[in-house]
Formats: structure tokens, sequence, C-alpha cells
């Protein structure tokens, strides 16, 4: 399966980078699904988790609004808030 970039970051700090299978994120109107390739997008976020499946499994983290955008292979995401102490997450 082919794979992308994901950087993940907060007002203040980044929170995770890798390359992840796929994503299903939160978007301001709904769950949306990313696999590598996607169309270019850039969408709102709302409350949810978004989780992230990779080679090392499932990465599932909850998420209050922010903004994704989605180019060239790889996915940055600005999370508004993160809720850290329910999130499975590694400093990097």
């Amino acid at each position: 399966m082919s794979d992308f970039a994901l950087e993940i970051y907060t007002q203040d700090r980044l929170v995770w980078k890798g390359r992840v299978e796929s994503m299903v994120v939160p978007g301001g109107d709904g769950y949306l699904g990313v696999l590598a390739h996607h169309a270019p997008l850039v969408t709102t976020l709302g409350k949810g988790t978004l989780t992230v499946m990779g080679e090392e499994g499932e990465l599932r983290i909850p998420l209050e609004g922010g903004f994704l955008e989605v180019a060239h292979n790889r996915a940055t995401l600005l999370a508004d808030r993160i809720l850290a102490a329910e999130a499975r997450i590694e400093d990097k």
C-alpha cells in the first residue's frame, strides 16, 4: 500500500510527524478519509477523533477544530486543541 507524509501541529508545537497509509479526520461537515495521492484539499476541522493507520498500527487523537491541507502526497493538520491526555501520541 502507498503512504504519504503527515504532520500534526498545535499552536505551539509539532505534535507528530511520520508516514501513514490512511487517515480519517473530523471535517467541518463530517468525517472524511485521506489516502495516498489524494486530490488537493483544504478544509476546516470539527470536534472528533483523528484516526491514523500506519505500519505500526492505529493512532487515535481526539481534537477540537483546526484546518487540514492535503497536497502533493503530504497532509498538514493544524489543530486548535488536542486532548493529549486521551491520545496515544509521541513527542518528536
